[in-house]
């Protein structure tokens, strides 16, 4: 029997506030020890009251822009209640009545759409660490500001599912909200996975899987979950509800708790923080200036730059910058540079690091200028392509950084055809000058050899070439 998977996703994003959510604690704790970016607040001391982090607001109003979502104008922290080791305060401060972020959509390069349908601010928990028979607590990330993002069931297929987080990730970076350091948990999906039979009216029922922290982790999960509960299905029996976990390296997932009775949180609203009441004005201004977003780019670049290469460069917000800094200048220049920044910047060692101060823009367009002028050869245009990342070079120009490494090709054909008729003239060459006339075509690659060494390398080939032809005939 064929099934229709349906698909949907709850998305973490740690925002890169400073400090926490609600204390005045460092909120980056990557590399740091245990237990060393800690408040009073963080570990509960009672009496310590939790101070509203005006930034994580702020970064939540530029995320809902980002996914196209309407921004509520009044929303509130509420307590959901559970006892755990990683939970001093033995409950969670978070949004579960009236989140800051409404109804919005993600659309994916594949043309489908996904509705958001809501996401709201809430405080981290901290991190168990387990052992043979004890386990150890990190509160480091105790209160972290976290913003969830919750789909709607829009996604049917395991590609789907890579591309929206895929697509969230690039969101929350170029809104500037998160640092979206996957490896550090900044970004963790939890996928709810049904299948129903083909035609039917009703979901099938849905197994969670939680704390994802990368793309194809996500693919990976959900091909998995539609192949175990078809079978499943397929044997008459029924897809427990439940929570299961994953693990990257067998490539499964396992039953971690059922959820056939719904825990109670007892939900109660937060009696230490006032409701965020957001004036239009206070909105508008944090959206003055908003960056371009994907959607935005593949727009601008959609037919003068190939696909594939788009979406590589899709993932470096500061390379699209630049490269719509470049096409205001000359559209002309686009298909060079993008070619460039994919095939040879990305491939550098220090590729990271060339990301963090990029060329001028002018000298990107005149580097198209001279390569489409001939001025300049392919191998010669990527030579100078990467000088221009040298902070040695900066400042010298593309041109004059070509002619300091004697690459500017030799145009003058007056001056190409006095070098070919000396090459044509030494015994040495008589043989392929005969061989060409019999129609031996390939020596002419020889022949081109001799007049690139008799040139220093100057000559450009393809005028080469033409002029040969013309007196060989």
């Amino acid at each position: 029997m064929k099934y229709i998977p349906t698909i949907g996703i709850e998305c973490h994003v740690q925002l890169a506030t400073k400090t926490k959510l609600f204390s005045e604690v460092d909120n980056d704790a990557r590399g740091k020890e245990p237990n060393s970016c800690v408040s009073p607040v963080d570990y509960a001391l009672p009496g310590m009251l939790p101070r509203l982090n005006g930034e994580a607001v702020k970064f939540a109003i530029r995320a809902g822009r980002a996914m196209n979502c309407e921004i509520n104008p009044s929303s509130r922290f509420d307590r959901k209640h559970y006892f755990y080791p990683d939970s001093p305060k033995g409950y969670q401060i978070t949004q579960f009545y009236h989140p800051i972020i409404g109804e919005g959509f993600v659309d994916l390069a594949s043309g489908t759409r996904v509705r958001i349908e809501h996401a709201h601010l809430e405080g981290d928990a901290g991190k168990l660490t387990h052992f043979m028979d004890y386990s150890l607590v990190d509160l480091n990330r105790v209160d972290t500001p976290l913003l969830e993002i919750v789909s709607m069931p829009d996604i049917h297929s395991a590609k789907d599912a890579h591309d929206y987080c895929h697509e969230l990730w690039r969101l929350m970076i170029y809104a500037g909200v998160s640092h979206g350091d996957l490896y550090n948990g900044n970004m963790r999906f939890d996928i709810n996975v049904s299948i129903a039979p083909e035609g039917s009216d009703e979901l099938g029922t849905r197994a969670e899987v939680k704390n994802l922290n990368s793309f194809r982790s996500v693919e990976r999960a959900v091909l998995y979950e539609i192949e175990r509960q078809s079978k499943i299905l397929d044997a008459g029996e029924k897809v427990a509800q439940e929570t299961r976990g994953w693990s990257d390296d067998t490539g499964k997932t396992t039953s971690q708790r059922s959820k056939e009775e719904a825990k109670d949180y007892r939900y109660m609203p937060e009696p230490d923080l006032p409701p965020i009441r957001l004036s239009s004005d206070f909105i508008e201004a944090e959206l003055e200036g908003f960056p371009l977003m994907p959607a935005d780019y593949r727009g601008l670049f959609g037919e003068s730059m190939k696909s594939d290469i788009l979406e590589i460069l899709l993932d470096y917000p500061q390379l699209m910058k630049k490269m719509h800094e470049v096409s205001e200048e000359d559209t002309g220049a686009v298909v060079l540079i993008s070619n460039l920044f994919t095939s040879v910047l990305l491939a550098e060692e220090k590729a990271a690091e060339y990301l963090n101060d990029l060329p001028l823009t002018e000298d990107l367009v005149e580097l198209s200028k001279m390569n489409a002028g001939k001025e300049l050869s392919s191998t010669a245009t990527k030579e100078v392509f990467l000088r221009l990342f040298d902070p040695q070079m900066r400042g010298r120009g593309t041109k004059q950084i070509a002619k300091e490494l004697g690459l500017i090709q030799e145009n003058d054909l007056s001056a190409l055809e006095t070098i070919v008729d000396a090459v044509l003239a030494k015994p040495e060459t008589q043989k392929a000058q005969d061989d060409f006339r019999a129609g031996e075509e390939k020596v002419i690659g020889f022949l081109v050899g001799q007049v690139m060494k008799e040139s220093q390398g100057k000559a450009n080939p393809a005028a080469v070439q033409e002029i040969l032809r013309g007196k060989l005939k």
